[in-house]
């Protein structure tokens, strides 16, 4: 299984999302081909409800606590409620890789 996949299947079963998406961006950096290091994660879910960014952010860590350890170099973030989600006209880009 790629670290991709367990990466959704993880934050699947942890917090329930209604929308995901998990982005391999390993090709915008400087890594060997086909590598699995850097990582974009979309993610609504009602769980995050009530949460700052910080605490959101901080939940989807302890999800992935083995793959952060293990290889996954890099993971941006950009986590929404439902409500957030529906008013979102775009998800940010990922900044350009400097090295």
């Amino acid at each position: 299984m790629s670290v991709a996949d367990t990466i959704q299947q993880k934050l699947q079963a942890e917090l329930k999302p209604e929308h995901i998406e998990v982005l391999n961006e390993s090709h915008n950096h400087h890594v060997p081909p086909n590598s699995e290091t850097h990582f974009k994660v979309v993610l609504v879910s009602s769980t995050f409800e009530g949460l700052r960014l910080l605490a959101r952010h901080r939940k989807v860590n302890e999800v992935l606590a083995y793959e952060l350890a293990n290889g996954v170099h890099a993971l941006s973030m950009h986590t929404y409620t439902p409500d957030e989600w529906q008013a979102l006209a775009e998800v940010p880009s990922s900044p350009k890789c400097r090295g």
